[in-house]
């Protein structure tokens, strides 16, 4: 029997049983994929590496939240290209958004306006952001269900900084607002595109220190390793299994129940028994497939956040180098007009694999995802011959609006690919296809939350369904609060097994 049992070998799940593996526990992962990353993953075709979610990692350098977890499990620091940035493609101008602080101060100032509201909306914003990376990074938890966690949040915020929590309170329409500043055009598009892409919320619902977050995410550091997300799972999984981790991959879980002092995980590839379980599970999934109290306290959260789901498309390109020439950002994030709503291209990122880059592509070559948030209803219920007609459609829509940064792309591409919902849905196990958590409001989020511990002794919860959830260095700031609890949990059992042996003498 292990002493932990991971359910699914996404970055949670994976980062979790690292974490785990490397404090001395005995850690099983299963997989119903062939391979590990779920929607932090990849595929390869023809030789080239395409991520078919994050295409970076955020905050993966030393002090970061990224990076505490490599020194934790002593994985060497990645290796790739850190970017300086990307480019922001409004409908008329480009806005640069450098990692570097000063630069950036200066490119906001100057291309969305530089007035005294406009200084004061980013000295918040920009506060916030300080003060709240921070207390990521020393592993705040929330929802607070403990003393501890008040605790633990007082020293991760700090006393000097407690003032600002009150912004928990407030979402990112309310400051704009108090401001005036809610119908400044180009800066709420700017705005907006940032938020969907990290929280996935509308501007005026995403609650304001998340936002905030995810605002100032590229000064957190972006790092696309070689290879991409290959590059990173490739090395990930080889330091697990050096740490004497079990993974199993195409083993779906059927079913988990109680037994004894521990759990049975029932398996396509048999039974297993743990003394606790992770769940990385989606947790519609979770709720399915883990015992009955998991899924009862789990109906409200399920319930409550049902209209709060949103999906992806994805465009995948095998392409020669000569056709994304011409730009010195490797990453662009493009608004095609301020008049319609964000989603299907109306704010899309395009991601290229870096130059000699020969784990994402042959020599000559490179790998280029278009990725867009789209409606999970619009995929629904199609016919195969509409389903791969609107594919096809969409596909080519997004390139065509992708070629205002690269003219020349996929004149002649070696792989065109085109990932839907029901794509998520078949490889990832997503239901519906449904990705990237719920869309953060003040009423499902950081208080509201769907905690880490819900009530189920030894069943824990990690991902993007619970806080923190949304995003690759949410995953691993989540797999460090639900580790830290495991270890509580089995060192309260060992103890007591020692007490109780001591009786019996």
């Amino acid at each position: 029997m292990k002493d932990v049992a991971i359910l699914g070998g996404g970055i949670a799940g994976m980062a979790t049983a690292a974490r785990l593996q490397a404090a001395g526990l005995t850690t099983e992962v299963f997989e119903a994929h062939g391979r590990v990353g779920g929607c932090a993953g990849y595929f390869r075709q023809r030789g080239f590496s395409f991520d078919v979610g994050a295409t970076t990692l955020v905050d993966f350098e030393s002090g970061g939240v990224g990076g505490e977890l490599l020194e934790s499990i002593g994985m060497s620091p990645l290796s790739g290209e850190a970017l300086p940035g990307y480019v922001a493609w409004l409908p008329d101008r480009t806005v640069t958004l450098y990692r570097d602080q000063h630069l950036w101060a200066h490119e906001r100032l100057e291309k969305l306006g530089s007035s005294a509201a406009h200084q004061r909306l980013w000295a918040l914003l920009d506060q916030l952001a300080c003060v709240f990376w921070e207390a990521s990074r020393k592993g705040i938890h929330l929802p607070l269900q403990t003393v501890g966690d008040v605790l633990n949040a007082v020293r991760c915020v700090g006393l000097s900084h407690l003032h600002l929590t009150r912004y928990m309170l407030f979402s990112m329409g309310d400051i704009l607002n108090t401001f005036t500043l809610r119908d400044d055009l180009a800066l709420c598009a700017l705005l907006s595109m940032l938020i969907e892409d990290t929280v996935h919320s509308h501007i005026d619902h995403a609650p304001l220190i998340n936002a905030a977050l995810g605002i100032t995410i590229r000064g957190a550091g972006l790092t696309r390793h070689s290879g991409g997300m290959y590059g990173f799972w490739k090395r990930f999984v080889e330091h697990f299994k050096g740490l004497g981790g079990v993974l199993h991959v195409s083993c779906k879980i059927e079913h988990v129940q109680k037994y004894g002092d521990g759990y049975e995980v029932y398996t396509s590839q048999g039974v297993f028994g743990a003394r606790q379980v992770v769940s990385a599970l989606p947790l519609p999934v979770t709720a399915a497939v883990a015992p009955s109290i998991v899924g009862r306290q789990l109906a409200y959260y399920l319930k409550r956040d049902e209209q709060s789901l949103g999906g992806a498309a994805v465009v995948f390109l095998g392409v020669s180098d000569s056709e994304v020439a011409g730009q010195s950002f490797t990453h662009h994030q493009l608004l095609q007009t301020y008049d319609a709503p964000l989603g299907d291209g109306n704010n899309m990122f395009v991601s290229v694999s870096a130059a000699g880059d020969t784990l994402s592509s042959p020599a000559g070559y490179r790998s280029v995802m278009i990725s867009t948030h789209c409606a999970i209803e619009d995929w629904e219920h199609c016919s195969p011959t509409d389903y791969e007609a609107q594919r096809r459609a969409y596909g080519d829509r997004l390139v065509n609006y992708a070629r205002r940064v690269y003219p020349n792309l996929a004149t002649n591409p070696l792989v065109y690919e085109i990932g839907t919902p029901q794509t998520y849905a078949h490889f990832t196990g997503r239901p519906r296809g449904a990705v990237g958590g719920v869309k953060q409001t003040l009423s499902n989020t950081n208080q509201n939350a769907v905690p880490n511990d819900i009530g189920a002794k030894g069943f824990w919860l990690v991902g993007d369904g619970t806080w923190p959830g949304l995003g690759t260095v949410a995953c691993v700031l989540g797999s460090r609060v639900v580790a830290e609890a495991v270890q509580r949990q089995h060192r309260l059992v060992k103890s007591s097994h020692t007490t109780k042996g001591k009786h019996h003498e």
